[in-house]
């Protein structure tokens, strides 16, 4: 019985594209590999493109921050890089995969999930080893749940 409802699980979340296998199995896709979204943009686009996704990644830590209850590092230049890099794979993976770790098959790591922002630890323990999202016991947390699209810019010296 418990087998049949982790089968049924399993497929459910298969089906979705949600599955993170435990053991880190590569998953197939039906639309084939991730290439790099960005590849045939010109100049002009990919920063229209960049723009776009920083601040959807600025939004998106701001209001993650707030529901975790976590808060930014406070030195402010920390999570400004970090979501700079969320912002970069956004554009070139179409995902926000960490950008803190090394992958040997970044495209096959965003398809995989587990470090795709936020990653699997951080969403189970409240541990992001990125230091972007900090919980108040945290020696480097500061006191602020919020940063500006031009505090990281500010921060980050532009998105190039």
């Amino acid at each position: 019985m418990i087998v049949t409802i982790l089968l049924v699980v399993v497929a459910l979340a298969a089906k979705t594209h949600a599955f993170v296998s435990p053991i880190r199995t590569p998953i197939s896709y039906p639309n084939g590999p991730l290439t790099a979204k960005d590849a045939n943009m010109s100049e002009e686009e990919r920063e229209a493109a960049m723009e776009k996704a920083l601040k959807a990644m600025t939004a998106f830590s701001n209001k993650y921050v707030q529901n975790t209850n976590t808060y930014y590092c406070e030195d402010k230049s920390v999570p400004a890089v970090v979501i700079k890099g969320l912002a970069e794979h956004k554009v070139t993976l179409g995902t926000p995969l960490c950008p803190c770790r090394f992958y040997e098959d970044k495209e096959k790591e965003a398809k995989d999930g587990y470090w795709n922002c936020p990653c699997v630890p951080m969403r189970e323990r409240h541990e992001c080893h990125c230091m972007l999202f900090l919980t108040e016991d945290n020696d480097f947390a500061g006191t602020e749940q919020d940063i500006s699209i031009e505090d990281v810019k500010k921060h980050c010296g532009g998105f190039s």
